[in-house]
């Protein structure tokens, strides 16, 4: 039927009055957008349709460029100028007669040659890039070649050289990436195998890995192809030219004055101690540092792998491990020169790191007469520092109860020394913490000192302040006391506060 018409068929009736009104019908309600996006009918792909433009991706950030340090302002042209005159210069000079001279008279030979080697070849160059020249041979003939201008600078801490494009340095805690490079791999091995030759070492395709140290105690690691990939990877750690003392970490913000005082009290008492830290945080300089206050006439005997060590005393006895043969013979390990120690009528044992077994014997010699004996090792706080000598011990094959060798740990070191290279890149001395005993299988420590970081300056510097504990009666009291020290050591702990 029709809306608003009659059917025919219909029969008239009339509505009833009571009846209602029909209602109205309610409007459809308008789609959500969810729902209308549902209902949508989804496009059918076309074969051979060209592809809809998708959105472009967002850019990734640019990495940041790597800065380099211009430390030789040389060009590409000095460069090969340079290679041309040493090929030269090899293909010219008698290098077993050279061997026979000394380093001022090889030196005066070699640049006689080089300027009629330039006459000769008409190469034009200014009087400075000359000299510089001259320089440049005589260090790649005689002496380190590039390496020369770093290890003449005294603010260098670490010298890298991974390969012979690429060499970066440490300066004021920071790595750089410097313009120093060397003329081939060649060249590169050749001065690494210079440098070790110098304490007796090799390095070569058989015998790699090599641990050697300059004539200034800097220490040396070479690793050569094939296990380094691009080229030899040679590493120096410098030592500064003027040997450090206590005061300089005070100066540098290593250590406050009161903590200074402290840590010489500490030295002067000849308490045992253990200095820990992470690689490059500092603990062969506070060592040297500590080894300012043994007192003239005290035997002291050292063992290295390498020796750095710098000890300001006349009656040292400096002793260094040797790596075995080229038939795997003839090695001197740690341990052999700890143990020999106790033969030499020591009164200070100090090993430059402890690493391996070694640990037991250098305990067993603190604890046996020898007080006032000091090592290294790796750990990222005083009680990892004694795990970790736990765990050395243990590696060693010395099967000893646990209870056992902590009780060995607790009667030998008495003062644990942590310190730190912060994200600044300066160092600092986390912690003087001093080892009190054994509860249960525990062992128990107590901080005598400890850096607090309060933020950083408008330079992105560090800022903190060393501080005490409030400890007011330390453990090493009585050894103090046992050198007329009580007087300064209650001094100082006051100055240091709670």
């Amino acid at each position: 039927m029709a809306f608003g018409k009659r059917s025919p068929s219909a029969t008239p009736t009339a509505a009833p009055a009571s009846a209602p009104a029909p209602k109205a019908a309610p409007a459809p309600a308008a789609p959500r957008p969810e729902a209308a996006k549902a209902a949508a009918p989804k496009p059918v792909a076309v074969k051979g349709a060209p592809k809809a433009p998708s959105p472009p991706a967002p850019a990734p950030p640019e990495p940041k460029q790597e800065k380099v340090r211009q430390v030789s302002q040389q060009s590409e042209q000095y460069y090969a100028t340079k290679t041309t005159i040493f090929n030269a210069l090899i293909d010219t000079i008698d290098l077993s007669q050279l061997a026979q001279l000394d380093s001022e008279s090889a030196r005066e030979e070699i640049r006689d040659i080089v300027v009629e080697i330039i006459s000769i070849k008409n190469v034009v160059m200014s009087l400075s890039e000359q000299e510089q020249l001259l320089d440049d041979i005589c260090n790649d003939v005689l002496g380190y070649g590039p390496l020369e201008p770093l290890l003449a600078r005294d603010d260098i801490a670490d010298i890298m050289v991974n390969g012979a494009d690429t060499t970066y340095i440490e300066v004021n805690g920071k790595i750089e990436r410097t313009n120093i490079r060397f003329r081939d791999n060649a060249q590169l091995m050749n001065i690494c195998q210079r440098i070790v030759s110098q304490v007796g070492r090799r390095v070569d395709d058989s015998s790699p890995i090599c641990d050697a140290r300059l004539l200034d105690g800097s220490r040396v690691n070479v690793i050569a192809p094939p296990l380094a990939i691009d080229g030899p990877t040679l590493t120096i750690r410098k030592f500064k030219k003027d040997k450090l003392r206590l005061q300089d970490l005070v100066n540098f913000g290593s250590i406050s004055e009161p903590g200074a005082e402290l840590l010489r009290i500490i030295g002067h008492s000849r308490c045992n101690i253990l200095i820990s830290g992470g690689t490059g945080s500092g603990k062969t300089t506070l060592l040297n540092c500590l080894t300012g206050f043994i007192e003239p006439g005290e035997r002291v005997i050292t063992c290295e792998d390498s020796a750095e060590l710098q000890l300001q005393q006349p009656h040292v006895v400096r002793l260094e491990t040797r790596p075995p043969n080229i038939e795997g013979s003839g090695e001197i390990t740690m341990r052999d020169l700890v143990k020999n120690c106790l033969r030499m009528r020591p009164e200070r044992i100090i090993v430059g790191e402890v690493r391996g077994p070694e640990a037991f014997d250098l305990l067993q010699a603190m604890n046996t007469g020898h007080d006032g004996s000091m090592g290294t090792l790796h750990a990222n706080s005083p009680r990892e520092a004694l795990s970790r000598v736990e765990s050395m011990i243990t590696m060693g094959g010395f099967s000893l109860p646990a209870k056992t060798i902590r009780e060995m740990i607790v009667g030998s070191i008495d003062v644990v020394v942590q310190a730190s290279r912060l994200r600044d890149g300066s160092r600092r001395i986390m912690n003087v913490t001093e080892v009190l005993g054994l509860e249960g299988d525990t062992i128990v420590l107590q901080d005598v000192l400890k850096y607090e970081i309060e933020g950083e300056d408008e330079n992105g510097r560090v800022v903190g302040k060393h501080r005490g504990t409030g400890i007011g009666r330390p453990r090493f009291w009585d050894r103090a006391s046992y050198y007329n020290l009580e007087r300064e050591l209650a001094a100082a702990l006051d100055e240091l506060g709670g």
